[in-house]
């Protein structure tokens, strides 16, 4: 967890919280594809969601009481998936957020539930001042549009566009959410993901540094181990391989096997539901 992210946090905190105090994960808030309610969020809506979610408290099922308070959100994106396109046609967005916990002995099991993926799906309480009928174009609050969400007209299914957000009060965990994507996420940012790969690739090149250190010092000594020592900081992982490879080549040893991070390493990575 970087600096930036525990400043992010420390804005709604009376007092500044250490990594270990926090517990941080990642949450699909919503999309911009047709829900179970024939509904969705224009891109305008999306991005005004983005700002006023900003500080907005996690609860369950909508329940507004202060003890049913359990998380707080520091941070919003809109992720554009450019391989996928929602049932209208255009392409997929959402908004993910980033929410925060204190830990506690009270919240375990509920992280705990989190991390297994049993509290998973969310749903969110917002205002809008426009519900636009996708087939008319009409504001369903004037009644001038008679079309019925979920019915097909010309081959098109009729939902209602949600536009000019007003406001945003929370956000719950609930058993069915109206949205289907929407739900607690395995990574909770890009950043956090090559994090992870950055940390899988230290570790290797640690260990890369350890053996060819081992193999120097057999091959000529303390003095020798100590060269390679400091010759080998500035090498990429690539460069540590040869390098081990030619002093295993030198003194006779058969070498260990690196698995090393296929290309494709940031689709494995990337953003999935739990």
């Amino acid at each position: 967890m970087d600096k930036e992210i525990i400043s992010k946090i420390n804005r709604f905190t009376r007092r500044e919280f250490q990594e270990d105090e926090l517990y941080i994960f990642s949450v699909i808030l919503c999309d911009n594809e047709i829900d179970r309610d024939y509904e969705c969020f224009s891109d305008n809506a999306l991005e005004k969601l983005k700002s006023l979610f900003v500080g907005k408290t996690g609860i369950f099922d909508h329940n507004t009481s202060t003890s049913n308070q359990n998380a707080r959100i520091f941070d919003t994106e809109i992720i554009t998936d450019t391989e996928r396109t929602t049932k209208n046609g255009k392409p997929y967005k959402y908004l993910r957020a980033m929410a925060y916990m204190v830990r506690t002995d009270e919240n375990r099991n509920l992280i705990s539930e989190i991390d297994a993926g049993i509290k998973k799906e969310v749903s969110i309480s917002c205002s809008a001042a426009k519900k636009v009928c996708s087939v008319c174009g009409n504001d369903k609050s004037t009644g001038k549009c008679s079309h019925i969400k979920g019915r097909s007209y010309n081959g098109r299914i009729c939902h209602v566009i949600l536009n000019d957000i007003t406001d945003a009060y929370e956000w719950s965990f609930v058993a069915v959410p109206a949205q289907v994507n929407a739900g607690v996420t395995k990574k909770f940012t890009e950043e956090s993901a090559k994090k992870s790969a950055d940390t899988d690739m230290a570790e290797i090149d640690r260990e890369l540094r350890r053996d060819i250190r081992r193999l120097a010092f057999f091959r000529g000594g303390r003095t020798a181990a100590e060269t390679v020592e400091i010759s080998s900081k500035g090498m990429n992982t690539s460069q540590l391989i040869r390098l081990k490879k030619a002093y295993e080549n030198l003194t006779g040893r058969k070498g260990i096997e690196v698995q090393l991070m296929p290309e494709n390493r940031k689709e494995q990575t990337g953003v999935y539901k739990l």
